[in-house]
């Protein structure tokens, strides 16, 4: 008896087994759902048939070369109908899945054999519907369906069934033993198959998940004042010394802000200024002057080979360098002249300069898609191309919620299909329903409002929001950017930035640091929620080496950060994370968990955090820990990865933190596997 299929979805009839509300899926499968190789994706399903009988649900998980995989979804709440399983994709590419419900008629009749047979209620019905049942299973060996492997066990039980000597619990007992279960739970016997699907998965590499980002000028990297002469810029070659640094503290990612030559018209000077003086290099990101555009290097800078010098260092030293891109022109790129239907004219003949009120960037022109899409897209597709080949792995996108979306979704597809290897990340802090789109069209990271959520409660809300998400944005978290110094960070001096920093290291897999962040540059220009002396539009050199012997440098929190960050599995992900309560409400306390298996350790890896929120007050509370969470029992042992200290812990533990001393624990669960 062959298996009848109903297929279910946007245009189809609901079939003969309802399913809904599968997961993950974005937007009904408008756009893909996206994980890494190797992350643990739930993949999830509302599936229930009516009345009585017994029913099965399975997932067919479809890899890049077409091979299937078929496992079973477990119920994980009987009675409202959940049904879930768990997938790792082992390598990057375009997989698919879909969800098969079915009812299951062996599942059916040994429920009722259970009931039946003990209270000696229609002995010889039950054993001949059993009969009929396996015939099923055999005729299915029979047409080559199902493994020969299955027969003799199901031949044994049949055999017993029909055997009208033996008392009816004695007949029953082999098609209701362990051996034969096991068999049809595997390959399960299956009427009115329904399928959900098929439904997109891609699968990326770790990268776009994890890492750890250190954002820099590298005109600032060896930027010399001279009295008499002036400054002159740092260049790839003195950059190329700070990469050492950058890679000890543990980063992954080298991201450059733009490196391409500066227009002087309506040239800005130090903190904004429309009062260039001699000397002010001007905004990186007024991209252009006579000397080229966005596949040109700035000259004080280097040379291309330079650059490839730059980009092979970071290779050698563990590094991916990240390239910011910035879809605008100073006045003076030659976009202006060569392609004026680039830009927006305004009704007195003017290119209209960029405005984020209050701020206005005189020197920089965004561009217009609406004239000439087709032309515009090859250009950026083909400066993109360029740097690739060049050996940038990554891009931090400026502004892109100012492009159209339609323009990102279809260049993101070509890099998707061209080089799968390049991440983009959306600088993107603008209305939630364009971040979240930019994520949907292809985005692998976004930036988020992590800056502004300050208290347990937004950071506990807000990180509940990302896992919601996290089937299409990826969250990155920054304390700081070279454009935003809150006043959060402005106010709360050494305590602030140490607090900041381990928290966006721990709660998502994704994080970074703008230059300086080590030495606490905290000063705001006055009316804005950005650093005095912005280097934006100013050389500033830093003496590194001198505030880490001064002991005034957080090189050393950071690297230790980086380094447990690498260590353990588990905060390399994003939806293991799961809250705890603290009497206070000022102290944030989530973990982290992953079993052997998801670990790749052959060990269970949990990192618990205990941590203040407040940079200006201490807190001496009561923790309540959800056990089943941290896979421990009513006691267990932590070390502190912080600190190296060890504690006996319970389900409620008591806590004393304190802002300048200890603002945070960050706590490996020691299993009993591991003592």
């Amino acid at each position: 008896m062959s298996e009848s299929t109903d297929l279910t979805g946007p245009g189809a009839g609901i079939g003969r087994i309802p399913i809904m509300d599968v997961q993950p899926v974005v937007d009904g499968g408008r756009f893909p759902a996206r994980c890494v190789e190797g992350e643990t994706v739930t993949v999830s399903a509302n599936a229930f048939r009516e009345g009585h009988d017994a029913m099965g649900v399975q997932l067919v998980l479809v890899s890049p070369d077409g091979a299937e995989q078929r496992q079973a979804l477990r119920s994980v709440n009987p009675g409202l109908d959940l049904w879930e399983t768990t997938i790792r994709p082992g390598s990057t590419g375009h997989w698919s899945f879909r969800i098969e419900a079915f009812s299951a008629p062996y599942d059916s009749w040994a429920h009722t054999a259970e009931v039946k047979i003990p209270a000696g209620i229609d002995p010889d019905l039950v054993c001949a519907e059993g009969a009929v049942v396996l015939r099923r299973v055999l005729a299915e060996i029979e047409a080559g369906t199902r493994p020969a492997a299955d027969g003799p066990v199901v031949a044994a039980a049949l055999e017993s069934l029909r055997a009208p000597g033996l008392p009816a619990s004695a007949r029953v007992a082999p098609a209701l033993a362990a051996d034969l279960r096991g068999v049809l739970a595997e390959r399960p016997l299956r009427d009115g198959v329904t399928v959900s699907g098929p439904y997109s998965l891609i699968a990326q590499r770790r990268r776009a998940l994890y890492g750890s980002w250190y954002e820099f000028f590298p005109r600032s990297e060896g930027a010399r004042f001279d009295p008499e002469h002036g400054w002159t810029s740092g260049t790839f070659r003195t950059a190329a010394r700070s990469l050492e640094r950058i890679a000890q503290m543990g980063f992954d990612v080298a991201y450059l802000t733009p490196i391409h030559p500066i227009g002087t018209t309506f040239r800005k000077g130090r903190n904004n200024t429309l009062d260039p003086q001699p000397g002010d290099p001007g905004s990186p990101y007024a991209i252009g002057s006579a000397e080229g555009g966005h596949e040109a290097i700035h000259p004080e800078l280097g040379t291309l080979e330079d650059f490839d010098a730059f980009v092979a260092r970071a290779r050698e030293l563990g590094l991916e360098v990240a390239l910011d891109i910035a879809l605008q022109c100073s006045p003076d790129h030659p976009w202006v002249t060569e392609h004026p239907e680039w830009f927006t004219v305004q009704a007195d003949g003017t290119i209209a300069y960029a405005e984020n009120p209050p701020k206005k960037y005189q020197d920089i022109y965004p561009l217009s898609f609406d004239t000439d899409y087709e032309g515009l897209y090859a250009a950026i597709r083909d400066m993109l191309e360029h740097w690739v080949a060049h050996g940038v792995t990554l891009f931090r996108i400026d502004n892109p919620h100012t492009k159209p979306v339609r323009f990102w979704e279809e260049l993101l597809a070509e890099f998707d299909r061209k080089h799968p290897e390049v991440i983009f990340l959306a600088e993107a802090f603008t209305r939630p329903t364009m971040m979240h789109t930019l994520g949907k069209v292809g985005f692998h990271q976004s930036y988020t409002y992590f800056t502004w959520r300050e208290s347990a409660q937004e950071l506990r809300e807000y990180l509940e929001e990302l896992v919601e998400s996290a089937p299409y944005m990826r969250p990155s978290f920054w304390p700081t950017t070279h454009d935003i110094l809150t006043p959060y960070m402005s106010s709360g001096g050494r305590s602030a930035f140490v607090l900041r920093a381990i928290l966006a290291a721990t709660l998502v897999p994704t994080w970074g640091i703008y230059s300086g962040y080590e030495l606490v540059e905290d000063v705001p220009r006055p009316g804005a929620q950005e650093q005095i002396d912005n280097e934006k539009y100013e050389f500033k050199p830093r003496d590194y080496a001198g505030a880490l012997a001064r002991g005034q440098s957080l090189e050393p929190l950071l690297g230790t950060l980086n380094r447990i960050r690498r260590e353990h599995p588990a905060l390399q992900t994003l939806t293991t994370i799961r809250f705890h309560e603290a009497d206070d409400e000022q102290v944030l306390v989530f973990s982290k968990h992953l079993d052997a298996a998801a670990s790749g350790t052959g060990a269970p890896d949990t990192v618990l955090v205990v941590s203040l929120t407040a940079h200006d007050r201490d807190a001496r509370t009561t923790v309540h820990l959800d056990l089943d969470a941290l896979g421990v029992g009513e006691s267990f042992e932590v070390e502190d990865l912080l600190t190296g200290e060890r504690f006996s812990w319970g389900r409620a533990p008591f806590v004393i933190l304190s802002a300048a001393d200890r603002p945070a624990h960050v706590l490996r669960i020691i299993h009993p596997e591991e003592s």
